[in-house]
């Protein structure tokens, strides 16, 4: 696998997208004052991860969205909205490619030292299809469907209507048929249940090991 040195003496191979760690690392919002949400070491392993990730289909050192499919489902080809989705959010500068600085950033909310705020609102972000600034009922419809789809789950249309309802109704409290930002930090402080796959607790301990959900592409390292 190619690696990052971060020692002085050392040459720093900059490659698409390359940004230095301390820097990095000081960007990644934090719940405690005072205090980085991934350290300058966690960074340093991110990148080993990173390397593995944007070299596992294409060689140009970027993350592609078929990469980044591989990587969470072991299949480049199918299709998943919050695949989709997540790709979207991380992809800031909008070229339909991840580079490094997207990649720390954007995993960096997903860090248990991240703060609470920025999980409710990455979560809200994901739901917001449209990226019209609200979640409509349609909206909501579609991520339920996708997480039955995930969990292998089969029920009845009755039954799904009756719950995209229920849910919709209980967030929609100003009754105006659609899901604000104010209503779903509401909701979610009620439910913090909904937010719990918004932190990886390994990535703590990413300086050890990966985390599994990603490094699943069981892609032979690559050196470079």
């Amino acid at each position: 696998m190619g690696c990052y040195c971060s020692t002085s003496t050392s040459r720093k191979v900059k490659r698409p997208g390359y940004e230095d760690p301390t820097v990095l690392a000081s960007e990644t919002p934090c719940e405690y004052p005072s205090s980085l949400s991934v350290t300058v070491s966690e960074v340093d392993a991110l990148y080993e991860l990173y390397l593995k990730l944007s070299n596992s289909i294409i060689q140009d050192g970027l993350i592609h969205k078929e990469e980044f499919q591989l990587a969470l489902f072991r299949n480049e080809n199918q299709k998943n909205l919050f695949a989709d989705r997540i790709f979207d959010l991380f992809d800031v500068k909008r070229n339909g490619v991840i580079d490094f600085g997207e990649f720390v950033r954007s995993l960096g909310v997903f860090h248990p030292n991240a703060a609470l705020e920025d999980k409710i609102a990455f979560a809200f972000r994901l739901y917001d299809l449209k990226q019209t600034g609200y979640i409509e009922r349609e909206e909501l419809k579609e991520m339920v469907l996708a997480l039955l789809h995930e969990s292998d789950l089969f029920l009845s249309d009755e039954m799904i209507e009756s719950i995209v309802d229920k849910t919709f109704k209980d967030v929609d409290t100003k009754d105006d048929g659609r899901i604000d930002e104010d209503e779903w930090k509401a909701f979610v402080s009620q439910h913090p249940s909904l937010i719990k796959n918004m932190t990886l607790p390994y990535l703590k301990d990413i300086t050890l090991a990966f985390p599994s959900f990603i490094v699943r592409t069981e892609v032979e390292d690559t050196e470079v």
